[in-house]
């Protein structure tokens, strides 16, 4: 029987027999979405994935009511994912992965064996998920059924070819990983000036052949994995963009740790493996674009422990929101959330803030640079949009659209809560963990391995429950504020640049109101759980 669980308060887990009806319904839930079907028309994300499908929706919407929704198509004979004649591409792999021995000994084949069988066999295009081209390739060699590693890689080189669990994938550029790797390609699975962007798509059949080693080219499998050599993705000067100035802009002067553009981020494109992303704190970057009277879509820059300074080039309008970074004028201090005035060569400098993390600095008509995939957001697991900020860059603004509004300040923070508390809601796969209430329990700290991908969560280890232990989950949608458990018993609290999928269980999602507070988590700071 078709059955659903809850993503936090913003998704729906629907869990089904196989592939092929997950595939059926979201092409059901597609075509009522694409009809305007009332019930539907709050949903923003639709995802397949192994045996579930994950629908997202805004927070406050009647989860109960949506599944009903999807239910009700779910063995709708009239739902056929197929889209038309199968074709079937080739891809060329150097099968020198760090992991291959390791997947010998694991399937007890050779390392010669898992090639043959890796290419021996056509693998099918299922389902996109965890980073921007990546899909997951079903109905390869069974023997090949591998779990995934007890600790995933901080970092996986672009194209390395992976095995987990029934799939084989490519990951299409460099992001944290727990694959087993067994070789490399040298194909672009991803290019967004590429129409399609994705090499592969649903439905295509893919087969692998060993490349031609190349002169000198080592054949030992136990080779290191290979450094990874980051992509530009955008221009760096607006003369390069190609956007005048006419509207002003600002300078550069000096970034501090890191500085990034960010807006409300690429909601529905889950199902290519591209998240939201987007502003990390959320209500922050709102409100910095209400007090200018700015669209709320309007690209700022997020600020990282302060250290921003920007010159500008044009009388303009700005305000600082989010971690209450200490401001100057030149030499002169401004108050925080108000709207001040820059005028031509002036520099607004901030200091790092007292507590807190991101801050956000916005401008009347927002930081006009080319959007990629309809944002101007930069998504740092996806590579997508514009890359971190460098001193000297120039930032173009854009048109005023609105009136400004009457307000000059918003009401100050009353300081740091003296206790930094998340409501959590039980995840979808409570149960695999041995203990839920240690997760409230548990004063957890925030460790200094954490990023807008996620947070890591150090204190007392969740132990797997005996009924799963050993057991693997097959990947599955993830929202952000999912705290998901990898096998060291270590949770990680997903932000806003998480994957969209993952193959660890989520034990708890922090309810959407509280992930703009997770976003303020700095390393160090102490942090409670309780159930909502």
């Amino acid at each position: 029987m078709t059955a659903w669980r809850r993503l936090g308060d913003t998704g729906v887990l629907v869990e089904l027999a196989g592939l092929d009806e997950v595939l059926a319904l979201d092409a059901a839930v597609r075509a009522e979405m694409s009809r305007g079907s009332t019930g539907l028309a709050v949903v923003m994300d639709v995802l397949p994935a192994a045996r579930t499908l994950a629908v997202t929706v805004p927070a406050g919407t009647d989860l109960g009511r949506v599944a009903d929704e999807i239910l009700a198509l779910a063995g709708d004979p009239g739902a056929d994912a197929a889209t038309g004649e199968v074709d079937e591409v080739e891809i060329a792999v150097h099968y020198d992965g760090p992991d291959l021995d390791e997947i010998a000994s694991l399937t007890g084949l050779s390392a010669a064996e898992v090639v043959e069988a890796h290419t021996g066999t056509p693998w099918r295009v299922a389902f996109g998920g965890f980073a921007p081209g990546f899909f997951y390739l079903v109905d390869g060699d069974p023997r090949l059924t591998v779990p995934r590693r007890s600790e995933p890689r901080t970092a996986v080189p672009p194209g390395s070819v992976g095995l987990a669990g029934e799939f084989s994938g490519i990951y299409p550029r460099a992001s944290p990983g727990g694959w087993q790797l067994l070789g490399h390609v040298d194909e672009a699975l991803w290019d967004v000036d590429r129409d399609p962007p994705a090499l592969l798509r649903p439905g295509q059949h893919v087969r692998f052949a060993a490349a031609p080693a190349a002169p000198g080219e080592a054949s030992d499998s136990a080779a290191e994995i290979r450094p990874v050599t980051p992509s530009r993705s955008a221009t760096r000067s607006s003369a390069d963009q190609g956007i005048s100035h006419d509207r002003g802009s600002l300078t550069v002067l000096a970034t501090g740790p890191r500085a990034l553009l960010q807006d409300q981020g690429r909601p529905g494109l889950a199902h290519l493996g591209v998240g939201r992303s987007g502003a990390a704190d959320r209500a922050a970057h709102a409100l910095g674009q209400r007090l200018l009277g700015n669209e709320l879509d309007c690209a700022a820059v997020e600020v990282t422990l302060g250290g921003l300074a920007v010159r500008a080039e044009a009388d303009c309008l700005v305000t600082v929101t989010g971690a209450p970074a200490p401001a100057h004028i030149d030499d002169r201090p401004v108050g925080h959330a108000a709207v001040l005035r820059l005028v031509t060569g002036q520099v607004l400098r901030l200091g790092a803030p007292a507590y807190g993390l991101r801050s956000y600095l916005s401008v009347r008509g927002g930081i006009d640079v080319p959007p990629v995939l309809g944002s101007r957001s930069t998504d740092t697991l996806a590579g997508l949009g514009p890359d971190p900020l460098e001193d000297g860059e120039v930032l173009p603004i854009g048109d005023a659209a609105r009136a400004l509004p009457t307000t000059e300040q918003a009401p100050l923070p009353g300081g740091p809560p003296a206790r930094i508390v998340l409501r959590v809601v039980p995840g979808p796969r409570v149960d695999w963990i041995a203990d839920r209430e240690v997760l409230v329990a548990t004063p957890w700290e925030v460790s200094a391995r954490s990023d807008r991908i996620g947070a890591r969560l150090v204190g007392e280890t969740l132990v797997r429950h005996p009924d799963h232990e050993g057991e693997e989950l097959l990947s599955e949608g993830v929202v952000r504020g999912s705290i998901q458990v990898p096998p060291g018993g270590e949770p990680v609290l997903f932000l806003a640049d998480h994957p969209v999928t993952g193959g660890y269980p989520v034990a708890a999602v922090v309810v959407d109101e509280d992930v703009d507070l997770a976003a303020q988590l700095r390393p160090g700071d102490q942090v409670h759980l309780t159930w909502r």
